[in-house]
């Protein structure tokens, strides 16, 4: 490039925006999009189960969450009736979508899951009903930890 071509060309550039300077520059380098999803689980126990339930997930289902890629967020139960004596509501992190779906496969054909949930359930089914939930953090949301 000839000089004279060079310094024409710089008056024009400095009016530039400083924003379409940063733009252009960062058309490259688009920020990775963190694909976390969290899910809601509303667990429906059967009648008189709600205790079994709980035990279940205290000394069993949190530590196989874990074992298959499920971080466990929370847990709670309600306060006031109908729902205090039949619900189970927690969330799950998982790092993606897919990751959530291949956690649950893994866990629902562990050998362990398998003879928990049988002898768990020897005088009958603990949950009635499953409410699922899958969730992304807007971006006004305080990150969760």
């Amino acid at each position: 490039m000839k000089r004279r071509t060079l310094f024409q060309a710089l008056p024009a550039a400095a009016f530039l925006p400083a924003t379409l300077w940063a733009a252009s520059q960062q058309s490259n380098d688009k920020p990775v999009q963190d694909s976390t999803v969290y899910e809601l689980r509303v667990y429906h126990a059967a009648p008189g189960k709600l205790p079994e339930l709980l035990a279940r997930f205290r000394e069993h289902t949190t530590k196989l969450f874990e074992r298959h890629g499920m971080k466990n967020v929370a847990y709670w139960t309600p306060l006031d009736e109908p729902q205090k004596s039949n619900t189970l509501i927690y969330i799950l992190q998982h790092s993606s979508r897919d990751a959530a779906i291949a956690s649950w496969k893994t866990f629902q054909d562990d050998p362990e899951w398998i003879s928990v949930r049988d002898k768990s359930e020897a005088n009958g089914k603990l949950v009635e009903k499953v409410d699922s939930t899958y969730m992304v953090l807007t971006d006004f949301s305080p990150p969760l930890r």
